[in-house]
């Protein structure tokens, strides 16, 4: 998947960063010139290109005007005008009679012009005329400037062959092909040229004229927007290829992790397992094993009352320690027990069946609106499992005459504290870890990263403090 997607960016890089073969800027003038009062004009071109009667190939000229001059100044004259050998050729702007844009010196005559070589231009917005009809033409207008562009396919010995489109599409991607057909008009001209000319004459304040360029392609008047240069293009591309290599490394990353994490999951499920089998085999099955000698003494026993009734209420107290047993197997491996307040409700639960009908009190301090918070299998039943060793080694081996439970939760805190008012003990003496099941305490402890702490004296009781840090 990684190669399939580097090589489509690379495919995509090389499109994009490989420029189309470009044509030919021959001349050009941006400069903006206002023409007025030009008669004859003078020459601008300065010998930069020139064509005569031989040539054979094809040239664009381009040229933008914005007329000073309108129709209120009819008739006059604007031209951006070939000259050969100080002989007019084709011009092309506003020609005498025309009143409109138009070309002039041309070898036909337009179908609406009354003088020859006078062409009228055909345009998008052609002007009405008395009758409601309209004119193929649009007149001249100061503050609605306007690009021309015209073709000429020079033919040796013959007339010239020229198209002009008034105002034509510059756009990305526009083509002499595709420009709309009421822009386009074709006649014929003697197109020669060693100079050019731009004339103005008659009435108003002239043409200014810019933007003029002479080129062998079309193509090379289209206005190429930033983002559509190929260097864009090239960084868009590259930009993707990153993208989509970052992407796919991400994507893979993540499918790995997941990986991992089903893997965890798997471990940490086959551990649970075992745990469990442990559990029944260790828990379980003394109970079960106790419960089948006390059955067996209550049997050799039977013609004594007095051991009959020994026997009989080991068996009740074995059975009961059985059914709770299974009881916190179940409870561990049910799926809606894995939130803090089920801990804590399991734990209310246990403490009050332990202390039931004992003398020794136990008091339970607990919030009444827990946060909501999961705890993972191992973690439950491993805080469980050291809250039922403490409150199991109060009862048996305090003498206290209370003990209080108190959990709380303070920010990503678990705080579980147990302590009795008791007879105590040495620690000192019980660090060897094996009195009253402390060292089992602190290993459940650190297989779930808790913190256990003990305090106790002889004649002070015992206090068994938890802490455990909430996991994300």
């Amino acid at each position: 998947m990684l190669h399939s997607a580097r090589l489509l960016a690379l495919t995509l890089v090389a499109g994009f960063f490989l420029p189309a073969a470009r044509a030919e800027i021959l001349w050009s003038d941006p400069a903006s010139r206002v023409i007025h009062a030009t008669p004859v004009g003078s020459d601008i071109l300065a010998g930069k290109v020139k064509r005569d009667d031989k040539a054979s190939d094809v040239l664009y000229f381009k040229f933008h005007v914005d007329p000073l001059s309108d129709a209120a100044n009819e008739p006059y004259l604007a031209l951006f005008q070939l000259v050969e050998s100080n002989q007019f050729r084709l011009g092309v702007g506003n020609a005498w009679e025309a009143w409109g844009y138009s070309a002039a010196y041309t070898l036909e005559t337009g179908p609406s012009n009354a003088v020859a070589g006078e062409y009228n231009l055909r345009s998008a917005h052609p002007e009405a005329d008395r009758l409601g009809g309209s004119r193929p033409y649009e007149l001249p207008d100061h503050n609605h400037d306007k690009t021309i562009v015209f073709r000429v396919q020079y033919v040796p010995g013959g007339d010239d062959l020229v198209t002009v489109w008034l105002d034509p599409n510059l756009s990305h991607g526009a083509t002499a092909e595709n420009q709309p057909a009421n822009l386009t008009t074709k006649f014929k001209a003697n197109a020669s040229f060693d100079e050019i000319h731009l004339r103005h004459e008659g009435g108003g304040n002239g043409w200014i004229f810019s933007g003029m360029a002479i080129a062998t392609a079309f193509e090379d008047f289209v206005v190429v927007r930033f983002w559509q240069t190929w260097w864009f293009n090239a960084f868009v591309a590259a930009f993707v290829l990153a993208a989509v290599v970052v992407t796919v490394q991400l994507l893979e990353k993540r499918k790995f992790r997941l990986q991992l994490q089903h893997a965890e999951q798997e471990r940490a499920l086959e551990r649970e397992r075992a745990r469990i089998a442990q559990d029944l085999h260790d828990e379980l099955g003394s109970l079960l094993t106790r419960i089948s000698l006390l059955g067996g003494l209550l049997i050799a026993d039977k013609n004594s009352p007095q051991q009959v009734g020994m026997h009989a209420e080991k068996i009740t107290a074995a059975a009961d320690q059985t059914v709770r047993a299974l009881e916190e197997i179940v409870w561990a491996v049910r799926p809606g027990s894995d939130t803090l307040q089920s801990l804590a409700d399991y734990i209310v639960h246990f403490a009050s069946e332990l202390f039931e009908g004992n003398r020794m009190r136990c008091r339970l301090d607990l919030p009444h609106d827990l946060p909501a918070r999961t705890l993972p299998l191992d973690t439950r039943h491993n805080v469980f499992l050291i809250v039922k060793e403490s409150l199991n080694n109060a009862l048996k081996h305090s003498g206290a005459q209370s003990v209080q439970l108190q959990l709380k939760v303070e920010g990503d805190l678990l705080k579980i504290t147990i302590t009795d008012d008791g007879k105590g003990f040495d620690l000192a003496r019980a660090a060897d870890g094996h009195r009253n099941g402390l060292g089992n305490m602190r290993r459940r402890a650190e297989a779930i990263g808790a913190v256990l702490n003990f305090s106790s004296a002889p004649g002070t009781g015992t206090r068994v403090e938890l802490e455990l840090k909430f996991t994300v």
